[in-house]
């Protein structure tokens, strides 16, 4: 069945990878019309989301942010999709790397490289960045249930030559290259909830007091990997300037979650900035009522990112 639905949507997908892009955001508004006004997809979600962490916004403009985020989120599906038929110059032109320099020093200084991003304006182009630099590129993802699906997303976020590595494998594989001596750069998505039996530190986002992930910091620290937040701001319909902000010259230096409540704190700046392009479909504060008894007394531990 999978391989069925696959065979029937890819040849559409690729139809729509060849267009130009004034039709594609001409579909994009009509997928819009359909998600937002006749299907409603997740619309609930989105709405407790703003509601929790605007509480100072009228209600009126939480709609207002509300709308223009399932613009974007409409957007950034159909150029996710146009990645599969964009030349090296449109991208080049619509997704600019502003500082790519800080970058491109610490590879000069043979510094191994965390990019730590949030879902958050466009983190689908960050993958043409691998034109510009020497050092070897993964991205840690999670599968789509559809094999079928999951090679075609891996084949468009591999068209840089970036290699995308699964959450369980992804310490092995960074293990193995440190020991090869290999450059290497690592892109991960940072800001998603942690599953509750995992979490082990929890800090307020947003004015939410909730579970934050510490993979990213805890991998830089074991293999001497440099944090560094990627910035991305959409200037334009389909055009986002990206970047770098190192968050700790010496991760081993810094405190514990230290990294994290950093790249934490980045990404609240950046929604606060403009929140209409935050992920507001994930279930991001589905925990802020299950806070451990022992972390509640420990009133030290509650930072504020």
């Amino acid at each position: 069945m999978q391989l069925v639905v696959y065979i029937l949507v890819y040849p559409l997908l690729w139809l729509i990878s060849r267009l130009p892009f004034k039709i594609i955001y001409f579909i994009s508004d009509g997928v819009y019309v359909l998600l937002y006004h006749v299907i409603g997809y997740r619309k609930k979600v989105v709405r407790n989301n703003l509601a929790l962490v605007f509480p100072e916004k009228s209600g009126e403009e939480r709609l207002g942010i509300e709308k223009k985020f399932y613009k974007h989120f409409c957007d950034m599906f159909l150029e996710m999709i146009k990645t599969l038929g964009i030349s090296d110059n449109q991208m080049k032109k619509r997704y600019v790397f502003t500082n790519v320099e800080v970058f491109q020093k610490l590879e000069n200084e043979g510094k191994n490289i965390m990019i730590m991003m949030p879902h958050y304006a466009s983190w689908e182009w960050v993958f043409s960045l691998n034109s510009m630099v020497k050092s070897k590129a993964y991205a840690i993802y999670q599968p789509i249930q559809n094999k079928y699906f999951d090679k075609l997303v891996r084949d468009i976020r591999s068209k840089y030559g970036t290699t995308l590595i699964k959450t369980y494998e992804s310490r092995k594989i960074i293990a193995d290259a440190n020991k090869l001596n290999k450059l290497i750069t690592v892109g991960i998505i940072s800001d998603q909830s942690p599953m509750l039996q995992r979490a082990r530190h929890w800090a307020n986002f947003m004015g939410v007091f909730v579970p934050i992930h510490v993979g990213a910091e805890e991998i830089c620290k074991s293999h001497k990997m440099i944090p560094v937040y990627l910035k991305v701001k959409k200037v334009g319909r389909g055009y986002y300037q990206a970047s770098f902000k190192i968050l700790a010259e010496n991760p081993n230096e810094v405190a514990n979650y230290k990294v994290s409540e950093a790249f934490m704190k980045e990404t609240e700046k950046s929604i606060r900035e403009a929140p209409e392009y935050y992920f507001w479909t994930h279930k991001r504060w589905k925990h802020k009522d299950k806070v451990p008894k022992d972390f509640q007394k420990d009133t030290s531990k509650a930072v504020n990112c």
